[in-house]
């Protein structure tokens, strides 16, 4: 259940040719930068406009004046970046997609219809399909004793050989605001995320979390 296949529906971003020939959606973020580059290559230039070294703005997206962005990034059609965003690199922004004030994006894909809207962290991590990370809520993507990350699913530690990885969210997932995603969360499709939680390991699809150790199935 926290394979490519179980959590995202790859028609909602124009990167799935990033995930062909992949298993787990982790296995993807050391790629994300040199697949932008060769994505953005390829976009129309009557849709999407180059801006700066490996950066391309869709015509029909909003920038705020005061968001920083710095590539390789692709921000899709009619995505709002408001007020002070900072993309700091490798961040493939997906349509109608929401990053709010003062949000930081770093090795991200955010599928179609993700919203970040309100002072959001967001690093070494896959966002999918309309899902929604309330205000304040972020991934925490590098572990204290800086050794690899690894997913608990069941008690079963799963390696990922990656030191930064933040958190894959499947499609249609709600995070409550102020919540922190450690290391290694991997978040199945349909789940709530109560506010003011600390996350880590896997959570199973149409479920609701509670507190760790307390997650109930949606009915």
């Amino acid at each position: 259940m926290y394979q490519i296949q179980d959590l995202y529906d790859l028609k909602e971003t124009i990167a799935a040719d990033l995930f062909t020939g992949l298993t787990y959606p982790w296995e993807a973020l050391p790629l994300i930068g040199a697949y932008i580059c060769r994505l953005g290559e390829t976009l129309d230039p009557s849709e999407y406009e180059k801006r700066g070294e490996n950066i391309w703005i869709a015509k029909s997206a909003k920038v705020a004046p005061t968001a920083y962005i710095n590539g390789p990034a692709i921000i899709g059609k009619n995505t709002e970046v408001r007020h002070c965003a900072f993309i700091r690199g490798n961040a493939l922004v997906g349509e109608g997609c929401v990053v709010g004030n003062s949000t930081e994006l770093k090795n991200v894909v955010l599928f179609n219809g993700v919203q970040v809207p309100h002072y959001n962290y967001v690093g070494d991590s896959i966002l999918g399909y309309k899902s929604h990370m309330g205000a304040g809520s972020i991934t925490s993507n590098v572990k204290s004793d800086k050794t690899l990350v690894t997913v608990n699913v069941n008690g079963q530690k799963i390696e990922t050989g990656c030191k930064k990885f933040g958190a894959m969210l499947g499609d249609h997932v709600e995070v409550g605001c102020n919540s922190v995603l450690n290391p290694g969360t991997v978040i199945g499709r349909n789940t709530n995320v109560y506010p003011l939680s600390s996350v880590r390991g896997f959570v199973s699809p149409n479920s609701i979390y509670k507190k760790q150790g307390e997650v109930a199935e949606k009915r």
